[in-house]
């Protein structure tokens, strides 16, 4: 008897949980979880593999993800995990308009925290770059 209890004890402590939705880890890395946890998440072979980690950058025309004053390369990476992730999860039920703004928020928020640890020339011009990329997403990237 005492090796059935202790075969069904160990059991118990051996069983995993079953891994949370794609949607609860999307929203947790998207709303929850620093830029630099984030990055390092995405670039662990441990990363979730049913959500869609790849991007592109910032994608924008000549000014690219960098410049003398910025470096917005992670919090494009992110914006980009979270549009991806988002239109597709459920087949896109949950991209709303709201979302969207939230997640560009989410942006802006990257960027401006880049731009804190910029000297402070750099940084004025860091936040006027932002903006831009800001407006940008806002006027350019769907509804």
């Amino acid at each position: 008897m005492a090796f059935v209890h202790t075969f069904v004890v160990a059991a118990i402590f051996s069983a995993t949980a079953p891994p949370p939705p794609p949607h609860a880890v999307a929203h947790t890395m998207m709303f929850r979880t620093a830029l630099a946890s984030f990055i390092a998440t995405a670039q662990s072979s441990t990363r979730d593999q049913r959500l869609d980690w790849t991007t592109d950058g910032c994608s924008a025309p000549i000014v690219g993800n960098t410049g003398r004053t910025f470096d917005f390369t992670h919090a494009c990476q992110r914006h980009d995990f979270g549009y991806r992730n988002f239109k597709a999860l459920h087949g896109g039920k949950w991209w709303t308009s709201s979302l969207r703004h939230r997640i560009d928020r989410v942006f802006q928020s990257d960027m401006y925290a880049h731009c804190a640890a910029r000297t402070r020339t750099a940084r004025n011009v860091c936040r006027t770059w932002a903006k831009t990329f800001y407006r940008a997403v806002r006027t350019y990237a769907g509804p």
